[in-house]
């Protein structure tokens, strides 16, 4: 793991500012990674499925339910938009159906709590400036084999936007995640053109997008990097770097955890029109 004992170099701190992004391998611990997956694997037994609410980002706002709402304060489960026949039944076994769990698993569960919430943590993201950080989100991402859906280019701090915009992101890869099975891609640089959009909740209890942008006609799609990285690694993410992965066609899922940190000091205010 490349840290000190106050968290970043000053060699890394510079990398992630230049490129909006920062691999640092090996930071979960075979163990911890272990210990998450087995959690995510009993919430998924312990799910019953009478609720069925599918994510994609293909058409996100228009298919925000109440009940995606509601799990910015809970521990929900999300199906992959390719889980389903058209009869309304699972294609297969529901543990390999999950798109994700989310969005406060930080929060309410004790296993994802004391991991997210670890000294290692701390240390690394006060090493990154924050005075008083707050985790506002997390989700467990499955990546499933075969019907894992692909996640468009976009920005964290579309998603939970503060003044001035403060969001990092931390996606802990818990099995290797390489092109075949959907890694990640970020372009490098991205982050200093500043936030495109912002996804809004509306008075109605509806969310929409403030307006329509292609980050492909903002970005050279071939300027985007894999970021192929082995079990255990961390993936930092400016909250304005436009990063997105592709689908999983492969017979390999590529479990992962992430959590979206925000600074709450009176510097910064959270808006009240997010999600």
């Amino acid at each position: 793991m490349q840290l000190q004992d106050g968290g970043l170099s000053q060699q890394k701190l510079d990398q992630f500012q230049r490129d909006g992004f920062l691999v640092l391998e090996g930071f979960a611990s075979p163990d911890e990674v272990a210990d998450l997956r087995q959690r995510a694997g009993e919430l998924v037994e312990g799910f019953e499925p009478a609720t069925r609410s599918v994510f994609s980002t293909k058409s996100q706002a228009s298919t925000t339910d109440d009940y995606f709402l509601e799990s910015a304060n809970n521990i929900s489960f999300f199906f992959e938009e390719n889980a389903f026949q058209e009869d309304g039944k699972l294609r297969q076994d529901k543990a390999l159906s999950i798109n994700k769990i989310g969005h406060a698993l930080h929060d309410a569960d004790p296993a994802f709590r004391s991991f997210s919430r670890s000294q290692k943590v701390a240390q690394l993201i006060s090493s990154l400036g924050f005075k008083r950080p707050l985790p506002v989100q997390s989700m467990y991402i499955f990546k499933q084999p075969k019907i894992g859906g692909e996640v468009r280019p976009h920005q964290d701090s579309t998603f939970l936007y503060t003044d001035p915009p403060s969001v990092v992101g931390l996606w802990w890869a818990l099995e290797d995640a390489t092109r075949t099975n959907g890694c990640l891609w970020a372009h490098p640089g991205s982050h200093a053109s500043g936030v495109a959009r912002r996804f809004l909740k509306t008075p109605d209890n509806k969310v929409t997008f403030d307006k329509d942008v292609d980050y492909l006609q903002l970005f050279n799609k071939e300027e985007f990097v894999p970021l192929e990285v082995p079990s255990g690694s961390l993936v930092l993410l400016h909250g304005a770097n436009v990063h997105f992965s592709y689908e999983n066609q492969s017979g390999k899922s590529r479990h992962a955890y992430s959590m979206h940190v925000i600074e709450g000091a009176s510097s910064h205010n959270y808006s009240p029109d997010n999600w």
